[in-house]
């Protein structure tokens, strides 16, 4: 089953990891999502919105949402984890945020 994740498989040119998403996920190894790794997920690549041009994602895993977004430019950029989906659902309310952080990621 494709999904909106999969029309930019081999187009990404280059993954950013924040310094929050570091700060937040400790050791995680984005590697799992980088190469599409669904067993180590209850749900991956999840298309929430477009917002600042930049399709923003979500993958589970053991009750904790990893936010991630793919801008114009095709990079992959991850910005936050939650392990509370209100506060994970509050962030995405904050489309002003969530178009900082990309913006402070922007070439």
């Amino acid at each position: 089953m494709e999904n909106h994740f999969d029309k930019f498989e081999g187009k990404i040119s280059e993954v950013i990891v924040t310094k929050r998403f570091k700060k937040d996920a400790g050791d995680f190894d984005v590697g799992l999502i980088t190469d599409s790794n669904h067993e180590h997920f209850s749900r991956l690549h999840k298309f929430e919105e477009h917002i600042n041009g930049a399709d923003i994602f979500r993958a589970v895993k053991d009750e904790i949402h990893y936010v991630y977004a793919i801008d114009k430019n095709h990079r992959l950029i991850f910005l936050r984890v939650f392990k509370n989906f209100k506060k994970y659902e509050k962030y995405l309310e904050n489309k002003k945020e969530i178009k900082k952080e990309l913006k402070s990621h922007c070439a």
